[in-house]
C-alpha cells in the first residue's frame, strides 16, 4: 500500500501543530503528530498549512455548470470538480425550486453520483417555501407542502437525501403528517428558511424538530438546519421579530444548526463573527451557495429556470435584483471569516469542515484524525490552494 508524508502546519479540530505530520496509507490517514514524536523517515520541513478536506452541504453549482439544471452526471461532474480542485473533497448537491417531474429527474441522475461516492448528498431548496421570500426562487413553480412528494423525492435518493428547505408557516411544514415528519421518518433533515415566518411558527417548527429527531433513528445531524441564515428570510425588527432571533436561540440552546454564507457578499464578515460568537462554533456551519458561476468570470448564467447575470462577482437574478446563489468557494469563506471576520482559523475550518461532517453523520471525513479518509488540503499562508488529496489520491 503506497504510503505518503506530508510535514507543515497541520489543523486539528481543537489544536493546531506547528511542525506537524500528516502520515497516509492508501485511502486513509494512519497517524498525526508533531515532527518531534514522529519514528520515521520525515521530510524537510514546509511552509505549507495542511487542513481537513472542506465539507459543503449547500452548494447549486460551479465551473460553468448547475445541479438544478444537470441532465446527465457528466455535467453535474464538471460542478464537483470546481469545488474539489479547490478544497472541497466533499459536497452536498442543492437543488432549486421546480416542478415535481424536474425534481425528480435531478434526484434520480444525483443520487446515481453519490453511489458512486461523487456527492455527500443531496439538498432540495424548495419547493415548500415563501412567495414573500422566494429570493432567487421561481415563485411560479412554489407550492404548499406535500408529504408524498418528498417521500417520493427521498426514496429517488436512495439514502442520499440530505435535508429540505421549507417555510414553517406554510401548511403541513411541521406536525403530525407534515413534511417535516416525512423527511425525518425518511433519514433526512428539515432546513427552515426561506421564510416571511412569524416568531411563533418558527419556534413551533424547531421544537417540534427536536422532538420528532428525539423519537427517531437516524444518522443525519440529528438535528435541524437554517437554510443561510439571515438570508430569505424576514429581517429582524425589535417589534416585528420574525423567526431570526428563534433561529439564533435555538441554535444557541443546541438546537438547529445555522448555516452562513461567509463569502463577503451575502452576510457582512463582522455579522458572522458575532453569530459565531453568540452561538459557538458547534452551531454554525459555513457553506457556498455557490451555483454555475464558481470559479467562472462575470456573465450569463441559469439557476434552475431563472436566469442570472453576473457582475463583479455577485450573482443576481437577470429580472430583478435578487442575490441569486454564491460563486465563491468554501475555501474563501474560511479566508474571508479568518480574515475580514476577525474568526480564528481553527475555527473558521471547523465550521467548513467537522459541523458538515457531522450533518452529514459521517465519520469517515471533516477532520485530521488516524482512521479517517485522507482528505487533506495543503495551503500557503494566505490560503491559496497548492495540493488537494481525496482518498488519499492528488486532485486533478
Amino acid at each position: 500500500m503506497d504510503q505518503q508524508i506530508m510535514r507543515g502546519r497541520v489543523i486539528l479540530k481543537d489544536s493546531i501543530i506547528d511542525d506537524g505530520v500528516i502520515e497516509i496509507e492508501g485511502q486513509f490517514i494512519t497517524r498525526v503528530c508533531a515532527a518531534a514524536d514522529y519514528e520515521g523517515d520525515l521530510p524537510a520541513p514546509s511552509d505549507s498549512t495542511f487542513l481537513p478536506g472542506l465539507v459543503d452541504v449547500h452548494c447549486h453549482g460551479g465551473g460553468g455548470e448547475s445541479f438544478p439544471n444537470a441532465t446527465t452526471g457528466e455535467a453535474a461532474m464538471v460542478a464537483v470538480m470546481e469545488h474539489r480542485r479547490h478544497g472541497t473533497t466533499s459536497l452536498v448537491a442543492s437543488c432549486v425550486t421546480a416542478d415535481a417531474d424536474t425534481l425528480k429527474a435531478r434526484a434520480r441522475t444525483l443520487a446515481s453520483l453519490a453511489k458512486q461516492g461523487e456527492l455527500a448528498g443531496i439538498h432540495f431548496e424548495g419547493p415548500f417555501v415563501s412567495h414573500a421570500r422566494c429570493g432567487a426562487q421561481d415563485p411560479t413553480y412554489i407550492v404548499d407542502p406535500d408529504p408524498d412528494l418528498t417521500r417520493e423525492l427521498i426514496e429517488l435518493c436512495e439514502g442520499y437525501a440530505l435535508s429540505m428547505t421549507l417555510a414553517p408557516e406554510k401548511p403541513r411544514a411541521y406536525g403530525e403528517g407534515s413534511v417535516a415528519e416525512a423527511l425525518i421518518d425518511g433519514g433526512a433533515l428539515p432546513s427552515w428558511g426561506h421564510t416571511d415566518s412569524t416568531s411563533v411558527y418558527a419556534r413551533e417548527a424547531l421544537e417540534y424538530s427536536r422532538l420528532r429527531f428525539a423519537q427517531s433513528n437516524t444518522s443525519r445531524g440529528p438535528r435541524a438546519t437554517i437554510t443561510h441564515l439571515f438570508n430569505g428570510m424576514r429581517p429582524l425588527h425589535h417589534r416585528d421579530t420574525g423567526p431570526i432571533a428563534e433561529f439564533l436561540s435555538d441554535a444557541a440552546r443546541g438546537g438547529a444548526v445555522a448555516e452562513l454564507i461567509c463569502d463577503n457578499v451575502h452576510v457582512d464578515p463582522l455579522l458572522v463573527r458575532d453569530v459565531y460568537e453568540l452561538v459557538g462554533r458547534d452551531h454554525v456551519v459555513f457553506i457556498t451557495d455557490a451555483m454555475a458561476a464558481a470559479g467562472m468570470p462575470d456573465g450569463a448564467y441559469t439557476l434552475g429556470p431563472q436566469d442570472v447575470v453576473v457582475r463583479d462577482g455577485i450573482a443576481r437574478l437577470a429580472q430583478g435584483e435578487s442575490i441569486a446563489g454564491g460563486t465563491a468557494h468554501l475555501l474563501d469563506c474560511v479566508r474571508v471569516a479568518s480574515t475580514l471576520g476577525g474568526i480564528p482559523l481553527i475555527d473558521a475550518v471547523y465550521m467548513a469542515s467537522v459541523q458538515g461532517a457531522t450533518i452529514l453523520g459521517d465519520e469517515r471525513i471533516g477532520s485530521l484524525e488516524a482512521g479517517k479518509f485522507a482528505d487533506v488540503v495543503e495551503v500557503d499562508s494566505a490560503l491559496n490552494v497548492r495540493r488537494v488529496l481525496r482518498r488519499g489520491t492528488v486532485v486533478e
